[in-house]
């Protein structure tokens, strides 16, 4: 009998979802969301570098410090290298050291999020909120005003300098 109640509690405790770590922000069906610029995954291949492609359509991450992105100081906008979305002002761009191209604000509305697990832990994963495209992870380890660290990869985006 005790060995029964035993299995029935691990049983209740591995099907019970655990709401600790979401975020506000965090949308767990993004696999399943609809996104407005929506293409086959030939379509993306065929418009997308393989890099782009692997980062963008398959959440992959570029190993850091390669991103030509990395030391870019002009004055601009950071796009989604899959759709032209803005992501992100070159005014809250900040070097944090770790080999990626690093914001502490992103332009509000154009950037999307859900919950990371893929390795082992809770992360807040980034993705264009037009076209779904991965983009990297937040962190609550930034600058102020925001506390937050977007780390996002080069190969995510696009820089569109301010026009003179």
């Amino acid at each position: 009998m005790l060995k029964k109640i035993a299995l029935l509690v691990v049983v209740i405790f591995m099907g019970c979802i655990g709401r600790s770590q979401k975020d506000a922000n965090t949308n767990a069906d993004s696999e399943s969301k609809v996104f407005a610029v929506t293409k086959t995954d030939a379509e993306w291949k065929a418009e997308l570098t393989e890099m782009e492609y692997y980062v963008l359509r398959k959440a992959a991450t570029e190993n850091p410090f390669t991103s030509d992105l990395l030391d870019n100081n002009e004055k601009g906008t950071y796009v989604c290298a899959g759709c032209g979305t803005p992501l992100f002002k070159s005014e809250t761009k900040f070097d944090s050291g770790t080999g990626w191209p690093s914001f502490y604000k992103e332009i509000e509305g154009n950037v999307a999020y859900d919950v990371d697990y893929k390795i082992g832990y809770a992360r807040t994963e980034e993705h264009c909120a037009t076209c779904g495209g991965h983009l990297g992870h937040v962190f609550d380890d930034g600058p102020p005003p925001t506390g937050k660290r977007h780390c996002i990869n080069g190969a995510a985006l696009n820089f569109v300098p301010d026009s003179k």
